[in-house]
């Protein structure tokens, strides 16, 4: 018997995992793809800020762009940093997270390297508007990267109408200890 997921399409955003019923993504390699991202970013936006020259910062925003874009329309499996992520993290046992999850935030991100390359391209608006829209993205790839805060994942959590099942470091299910009362740790 042929159970029902063999027969669905493979999602564009996400893959099927046996014993899941929702396409989802490696937390883990999401996180690498996080910090490579931001390593390339902070490198051209430091850049820009410290010479005044701007074309590494278009140069990252358009590979941003494009990578967001591949990531949303083309297929997870298609996007380069996220292909190294893999690699990166494949020794490691993959955190599985519902992939709805992650598209708020790869739409936040899309938005904000559509948003920096226009400002810096066709509006020629001021370099200043572009360093601080690419200044906030780098910040949502650095809590991302190093704490596994996906602040798109976190209001998707707040905002959706059907709540998501697999959160990274199980925020969909796990209830903090209260304010002063600390973690129980079992101990052997």
């Amino acid at each position: 018997m042929h159970s029902s997921r063999s027969r669905k399409e493979p999602p564009v955003v996400g893959q099927w995992v046996a014993g899941l019923d929702v396409p989802v993504v490696n937390e883990r390699a999401v996180r690498a793809s996080a910090g490579i991202l931001f390593l390339g970013g902070f490198s051209a936006w430091l850049w820009s800020v410290s010479t005044g020259d701007l074309q590494p910062m278009r140069i990252f925003g358009m590979a941003f762009a494009i990578e967001m874009m591949l990531r949303l329309f083309v297929g997870t499996a298609f996007t380069p940093t996220l292909v190294l992520g893999t690699l990166i993290t494949r020794p490691q046992r993959p955190e599985w997270v519902e992939s709805r999850s992650k598209l708020l935030a790869w739409r936040l991100g899309f938005g904000m390297s559509l948003a920096g390359c226009f400002s810096l391209g066709w509006l020629g608006l001021p370099a200043i508007i572009a360093q601080v829209i690419c200044g906030m993205c780098l910040l949502l790839l650095y809590l991302e990267a190093v704490f596994g805060i996906c602040v798109g994942c976190v209001l998707g959590q707040r905002f959706a109408r059907r709540k998501p099942q697999l959160c990274a470091g199980d925020t969909c299910t796990y209830t903090p200890p209260a304010k002063g009362e600390q973690h129980s740790i079992l101990r052997d």
